[in-house]
């Protein structure tokens, strides 16, 4: 199970970078679900996220991330080795 708080605190990134307070933002949510995020939008959702948690993405580890759940997955495996955010 996700932790909630590191899918809050992506899903607040997530509305703040596209400025959408509106669209739901789930686990099962893709990139095509919302419509201001674009590719341009992912590069710069994908920076705003390694900055809000202190941790970087490697580019083979940017291209799987194909859905809000994915990035949490990520950010939790990320965390589990450098420590909280």
């Amino acid at each position: 199970m996700p932790d909630s708080k590191i899918l809050q605190k992506l899903v607040e990134t997530i509305r703040a970078m596209l400025d959408d307070y509106e669209t739901p933002i789930t686990l099962e949510t893709r990139a095509a679900d919302v419509p201001q995020w674009d590719s341009i939008n992912h590069i710069n959702i994908v920076v705003a996220v390694e900055s809000a948690f202190k941790i970087k993405f490697r580019t083979a580890e940017i291209e799987r991330l194909r859905k809000v759940g994915d990035f949490v997955e990520l950010i939790e495996q990320k965390l589990g080795q450098t420590g909280p955010a």
